[in-house]
């Protein structure tokens, strides 16, 4: 099979191309090189891979880059709060606009997998989510992330993944998500001040979440026309537990403000029955990932290159 991957050149399809080379598939990556291209340098050198350059919302590139393909990993989004917020008009036409013309563009019968997000559940508390919980985003980047799953999902030929908050080492690094954030901060600046202490987040290694692509391709035919949450309930943990592992592995200043809020308003409890009972688990823990971390970060100096803000 052949695959095309939007938004290859960012944080997941950096590591999702050279998994995909490695498993026997032929790759195509569309993006426009917004964050620049560096991660896919390793994989280029391969001659089942191929470059396209190019924008999801643009109708011919994306029919072009799909010529020849079995299917349709789309990652290209304007990804996060902050992001989004940043940008709300450049949200919605990518991750809404650009997800139509894609799925125009892939016709009824050819598979898209698609990338979207736990923050689809917006504010919801005392309470556990499953894909049958009714989705309730509260930020730009939730309602366009919500908005494109549902067209999505009106097609049989879709398979919709609700991640977890990733974090990890990818060769497209980001300093924006929180687990990384937490690290680099505490590397850098030897304190980080906390707020929300006791808001639960589920989390996700970014090579698990590729490593989900390849278990949905090789599973399409029982999981096409489904959403799943992907991630594991071992991994979900409060703000509070998150700096207190990262304290086990780099020494710094701590302190819990009282005063500050996340506007995505994430503070839930996740279930991943569904994509467990599929088959797929979730397997680089929270220790782990952050152990990568502290040792990958020292090779990073300018946070600015790395950031989506």
């Amino acid at each position: 099979m052949k695959i095309l991957v939007t938004g290859g050149g960012g944080y997941i399809g950096s590591v999702l191309s050279p998994m995909l080379l490695d498993s026997g598939y032929e790759v195509r990556v569309l993006d426009n090189l917004m964050y620049g291209g560096q991660g896919l340098l390793p994989v280029i050198i391969d001659r089942r891979f191929e470059f396209v350059l190019g924008d999801v919302r643009d109708r011919g590139a994306v029919v072009d880059a799909l010529a020849g393909c079995d299917a349709v990993i789309h990652l290209a989004a304007i990804v996060g709060f902050p992001a989004c917020r940043k940008y709300p008009d450049l949200a919605q036409t990518v991750n809404v606009d650009g997800t139509r013309v894609v799925a125009e563009a892939a016709g009824p019968q050819r598979l898209i997998l698609f990338a979207s997000t736990g923050s689809n559940y917006g504010a919801l508390m005392d309470q556990v989510c499953t894909e049958e919980t009714p989705l309730n985003p509260v930020s730009h980047y939730g309602r366009t992330k919500t908005a494109a799953e549902s067209y999505l999902l009106e097609r049989e030929q879709t398979i919709a993944y609700r991640f977890a908050t990733a974090f990890g080492l990818s060769p497209r690094v980001r300093l924006d998500l929180l687990v990384n954030d937490f690290v680099y901060t505490a590397i850098t600046q030897k304190y980080l001040v906390v707020y929300e202490r006791h808001h639960m987040r589920s989390f996700i290694h970014v090579r698990d979440m590729a490593k989900a692509f390849i278990f949905a391709l090789e599973n399409r035919d029982r999981m096409r026309g489904q959403v799943f949450n992907v991630g594991s309930t071992q991994f979900n943990f409060t703000k509070e537990q998150v700096c207190e592992t990262i304290r086990r592995q780099v020494e710094y200043y701590l302190h819990y403000a009282e005063v500050g809020e996340d506007a995505d308003k994430r503070n839930y409890y996740v279930s991943y029955d569904k994509i467990n009972h599929a088959g797929f688990r979730a397997t680089i823990n929270l220790d782990q990932g952050i152990s990568e971390l502290v040792r990958g970060l020292q090779l990073l100096r300018v946070r600015n290159d790395y950031s989506n803000v």
